[in-house]
């Protein structure tokens, strides 16, 4: 005999009773199944809605405390160089160091020089406050003359732009004479 109970308005549960002495049994133990698994069903669903809480409270970013009136500050050393007068082929090279006099970290966003006989290579590391850092500029001395070349220095400081300048003069050099 097949017998069909609803424990829940949502829920059914069939089973058969066969007609001995372990009917009430049978009937006793698919009634308690049931219950269980309605206690396990809300269980399972209050689960889920913590994990999701949970992930969503992970998800929110948290935000450091940061001055923000905080300026990081550019000091170089010297602002210029002169090569005074070199020869042709000779060494072209300069370096003008700075220190991050400010209160947050220095990040030298892009250093460009007026043309492309210059060529300038820059700490591309944040600068903590206090550190120091240096800006190395090459200058071609294959082409004969004076020159005066700029270079730029953008960064987050709170005197950006920086502007420094190399000049000189890139002479022939004399054949030597036996």
């Amino acid at each position: 005999m097949s017998y069909s109970i609803q424990t829940n308005k949502y829920i059914w549960h069939e089973f058969r009773i066969e007609k001995d002495e372990s009917s009430k049994f049978v009937i006793f133990k698919t009634l308690i199944l049931t219950y269980k698994y309605l206690i396990m069903k809300k269980l399972f669903l209050v689960l889920v809605a913590f994990t999701c809480m949970a992930g969503l409270y992970a998800q929110q970013a948290t935000t450091a405390t940061v001055d923000s009136t905080a300026k990081a500050k550019i000091v170089f050393e010297t602002l210029t160089h002169d090569f005074s007068t070199i020869s042709k082929g000779g060494d072209g090279n300069c370096v003008f160091k700075f220190t991050n006099e400010g209160k947050a970290p220095l990040i030298l966003s892009n250093v460009q020089s007026s043309c492309g006989c210059t060529t300038p290579s820059w700490t591309r590391e944040p600068v903590i406050p206090g550190a120091t850092g240096e800006i190395k500029v090459h200058y071609d001395t294959n082409r004969i003359g004076s020159f005066s070349k700029t270079i730029t220095v953008t960064s987050n400081a709170e005197n950006s732009p920086i502007v420094l300048r190399i000049s000189g003069e890139v002479k022939q050099t004399e054949p030597a004479t036996n």
